[in-house]
């Protein structure tokens, strides 16, 4: 059973990761076609040599530390008002966000903003996108956040109040930094979510806030080019490094 199990689990890490790892290798092919011609950085230069790629990156960050500041903040406060209340319902509504498709999603608040706007006389950009992304990224602030409540003993912050503390002082100086883990946890997975969104993004972005993700499927339409493989090996590596942190934060 266990070298059954131990074979299985590799079956499943190499349907997941050996073509990212053949992404990587052609990201370095001299070649535009996928027979190997020789190794080469040519196709890295030529991204941050892009002017258009390097305006979607600029969007994207743009968009996804709006997105993940509103979001880490707001969330972290209805997290703890649930947490006081102790609020099942509104715990388990919460997943509902996360189980509703993309295309749902967008399209909703697309149309939210169509409506909004004929009566505030406002365009889709970049601040249509920020709101969007804010709207699916407070789920998983709030589900971080409310499981590092969970974990944490509530007679501290009983402690201060006894001492004198008021509410507000004892979630300042005693709650919020037993929280911090879980609040970074959680902005870090919000800005990777953000960042790597393109449904919802292209359906409520503008004429000049179109992002990354919309600019890297634009480019895949027209044929796989090797600066979209070393593009995408960048985006990979980066966004994998903040999941780990991630991760490893929210389990100290």
């Amino acid at each position: 059973m266990k070298r059954f199990l131990a074979l299985y689990a590799s079956v499943a890490y190499a349907f997941l990761y050996v073509p990212l790892l053949v992404l990587g290798a052609f990201s370095f092919n001299a070649s535009r076609i996928a027979v190997w011609q020789g190794f080469t950085w040519q196709w890295y230069r030529n991204v941050f040599r892009n002017e258009a790629l390097l305006d979607g990156t600029i969007h994207s960050v743009v968009i996804a530390l709006g997105a993940t500041i509103l979001a880490t903040a707001s969330g972290t406060l209805a997290a703890y008002a649930i947490w006081k209340r102790s609020a099942p319902l509104l715990t388990n509504s919460l997943y509902l966000s996360l189980l509703t498709p993309e295309i749902v999603t967008g399209v909703s608040l697309l149309a939210f903003f169509q409506w909004a706007f004929r009566y505030l006389h406002l365009q889709l950009g970049l601040d249509t996108v920020i709101l969007a992304h804010v709207s699916f990224c407070l789920a998983y602030v709030v589900l971080v956040v409310i499981a590092r409540l969970r974990t944490m003993d509530s007679s501290f912050e009983e402690a201060a109040l006894d001492l004198g503390a008021t509410e507000w002082q004892a979630f300042r100086h005693v709650t919020l930094p037993l929280l911090w883990p879980g609040i970074v946890a959680a902005a870090l997975l919000c800005f990777t979510v953000s960042f790597d969104d393109y449904v919802v993004t292209s359906l409520v972005a503008g004429v000049n806030s179109e992002t990354l993700p919309m600019m890297i499927y634009a480019m895949a339409r027209r044929g796989v080019s090797p600066e979209v493989n070393a593009l995408s090996v960048l985006i990979t590596v980066a966004l994998g490094a903040l999941i780990l942190l991630a991760g490893r934060l929210e389990r100290r």
